[in-house]
């Protein structure tokens, strides 16, 4: 088995029927594919949504809820439900598993982001399976993950997985003939444009934040494949490339767990525009950002945020993290590092964004 370490993502469409319910043989294939590749030596983890579709399932629910704490209260009693059927399912093969409940703010801070990479290796090295779903309970719009493609692609890339598997309700990406693109070397606007629209109202994102997981995995050093977690044994048969899906291969990795961590799991909370000459000594010379390159900011942040980083047209070049706040910065874009003490009456650091902490897109 050419993969060590495998983050299966498993969509709503996957597991429920048309009416809402979930397929207890679905979830059984599921756990017996995953059983095969423990018994290989593989390391699985699952990232597995279904918990608002369950719950509707249960109470007969025909539509979804909009009142969040109704919502909230669904998605409460169909996680039990979903654990349920997974901790069944495994325990047929002397198996366990874990629940992992996560929201945004736990990738926003550092040391929780460890603590979650901690957590899924203790699990692993005792042979339990993760189980993970974003905290739809809790979760409100500023701290959602967003969507469980997004989430299992920050999964993979903390766990260190070297494969992202999504399984949906498809073959793959289709080209504009119809046809599965086997291969996509790229996640590019032309590839872009061949995404649909999402089927079910019960899944998030559809194909568009499939793609965008893809090229978030691809980016992180992780292959990436899409597939229809409908056909029979389809995570096997992927493994054995003796099943039609698209591959989206990895990408030579250059950046670090840090900087990678910056760009794609922490959420931004602002911009910060800079001049052309700015621009070209963080993307050319691999220089900080100083207040003296800064044309404006967007949004309010504080400082050690996570912020974009735009060139005078508004195109975000850069990720980072910000030494000042966006009032701080409001009040000395454009002065000279010396001067920063005379408007703050403090300076506590020279660089706005530290080269450390910044990573070019």
């Amino acid at each position: 088995m050419k993969y060590k370490k495998i983050v299966i993502k498993i969509g709503t469409s996957v597991l429920a029927k048309d009416d809402g319910k979930i397929q207890k043989v679905i979830i059984e294939s599921i756990t017996s594919q995953v059983a095969a590749l423990l018994d290989m030596g593989v390391k699985v983890i699952l990232v597995s949504s279904g918990a608002i579709c369950s719950g509707m399932g249960i109470l007969k629910l025909s539509r979804v809820p909009a009142s969040l704490p109704e919502l909230q209260a669904i998605a409460s009693i169909g996680q039990n439900e979903l654990m349920r059927l997974y901790s069944e399912a495994f325990k047929k093969k002397n198996l366990m598993v874990g629940q992992i409940l996560l929201t945004q703010d736990d990738f926003d801070n550092r040391r929780r982001y460890l603590n979650i990479k901690h957590t899924i290796d203790a699990l692993l090295a005792k042979k339990v399976i993760p189980i993970v779903n974003e905290n739809d309970t809790v979760s409100t719009e500023e701290i959602k993950c967003g969507d469980n493609d997004r989430l299992s692609s920050l999964v993979a890339d903390l766990s260190g997985a070297d494969l992202l598997l999504i399984l949906t309700d498809v073959d793959g990406l289709y080209d504009q003939a119809g046809k599965v693109m086997t291969f996509v070397e790229d996640v590019s606007d032309e590839v872009r444009k061949l995404v649909g629209k999402k089927g079910s109202c019960f899944t998030k994102g559809g194909m568009a934040t499939k793609i965008e997981a893809a090229r978030r995995s691809i980016q992180s050093g992780i292959d990436c494949f899409i597939a229809n977690g409908g056909k029979e044994n389809i995570i096997l048969k992927v493994l054995e490339d003796k099943a039609l899906y698209t591959c989206f291969r990895a990408k030579p990795v250059k950046a670090k767990a840090k900087k990678r961590w910056i760009a794609f799991s922490s959420k931004v909370k602002g911009r910060i525009i800079v001049d052309d000459g700015a621009r070209r000594a963080l993307v050319t010379k691999n220089k900080s950002l100083l207040a003296s390159g800064i044309l404006g900011k967007e949004g309010d942040f504080e400082a050690g945020d996570a912020v974009g980083i735009t060139d005078s047209k508004k195109t975000e070049f850069a990720r980072g993290l910000t030494n000042y706040s966006s009032k701080e910065i409001e009040r000395i874009k454009g002065l000279k590092t010396s001067e920063i003490r005379s408007v703050l009456g403090y300076k506590d650091h020279d660089e706005i964004v530290h080269r450390d902490s910044l990573l070019i897109l």
